[in-house]
């Protein structure tokens, strides 16, 4: 059956808010959690020792924890981290980076290749199937489309197995930088960024000239304001053979959307139903163009109609 994953939170909680939340989530019909700090290492609500004890309560929930790797390894600080995680012994790691996938590959320990890695043909999925990738987790701009024809070269490979992971809901991650945007926007140099981003649980809004909801400024992130929503597309996926799909955490109603999506693969509402019910519990307006090939903040209103 089609699992659900729950993504790592791209933001900075505060410690109480963290544990709460997954307090919550552990309760939920999630099947997948991704665990760790993924954005910013400069963030230390929540060490190392943390995630593994939160690790531990939501195994003894039945969920399957995957800790996650930092997306930008910028100092001899953030390496040691990332050894510490792939040599953690109990929990498959999501590698974001390739210096954590040469890492974990030297090791011989299986792990799962993240979105960051922008895997877009056979050839680059080959080679981390060979290098030791149990499951894949596709770029946010790859439609339908590009899915189909790599899954479909990839079949020919002796290693098809791995498993396909689709972020299907949530402010899209577009780009990282070396720059933090939201110290920037109080004038602060990142090394002394104060930490400013605890203050905006679910990111900064960038508007446009015109009002118009443009970015999420999230630390050195830049997420979309729009969210994308693809949760009317989950039947199709399931019969593409998409293996699991992907939530990414807000600061409020994850757990509604997660009831939600459950809903809908279980096949106890449409997934227009679906799609109509998620709106009540989102941040911002729906996107879904990049599953289509078109713009990824368009929404394309004919593949909600039933």
């Amino acid at each position: 059956m089609l699992k659900i994953a729950l993504g790592s939170i791209p933001y900075y909680w505060p410690r109480a808010s963290v544990l709460s939340f997954y307090e919550a989530m552990a309760e939920t019909a999630v099947d997948i959690v991704y665990l760790g700090e993924t954005v910013c290492s400069r963030r230390h609500e929540i060490k190392l020792d943390d995630w593994l004890d939160i690790a531990a309560k939501l195994s003894a929930a039945g969920k399957e924890v995957v800790l996650s790797t930092l997306v930008l390894i910028e100092s001899g600080a953030d390496l040691t981290a990332l050894r510490k995680i792939t040599v953690n012994g109990r929990y498959v790691v999501e590698a974001n980076d390739m210096g954590a996938v040469h890492s974990l590959s030297a090791q011989h320990i299986p792990f799962i290749a993240g979105p960051h890695l922008n895997v877009y043909n056979e050839p680059t999925l080959g080679l981390l199937a060979h290098l030791g990738a149990k499951r894949w987790v596709t770029p946010l701009e790859m439609g339908r489309e590009g899915l189909v024809q790599l899954r479909d070269e990839f079949a020919l490979d002796a290693v098809s197995d791995m498993e396909t992971e689709v972020f299907i809901y949530g402010r899209m991650p577009l780009a990282f930088s070396a720059r933090c945007f939201t110290a920037r926007y109080r004038n602060l140099p990142k090394d002394n960024c104060q930490f400013s981003c605890i203050d905006y649980p679910d990111g900064l809004l960038l508007q446009t000239k015109e009002s118009n909801a443009f970015l999420i400024l999230n630390g050195i992130q830049t997420q979309s304001a729009r969210v994308c929503n693809l949760i009317s597309e989950i039947p199709q996926m399931q019969s593409m053979g998409v293996d699991v799909v992907r939530i990414s955490p807000q600061h409020q109603y994850t757990g509604q959307i997660i009831d939600i999506v459950d809903r809908v693969r279980l096949g106890l509402c449409s997934p227009q139903q679906g799609f109509v019910l998620s709106q009540e519990w989102m941040p911002d307006a729906s996107c879904n163009g990049y599953w289509y090939g078109d713009p990824g903040q368009d929404l394309r209103v004919e593949a909600m109609a039933d």
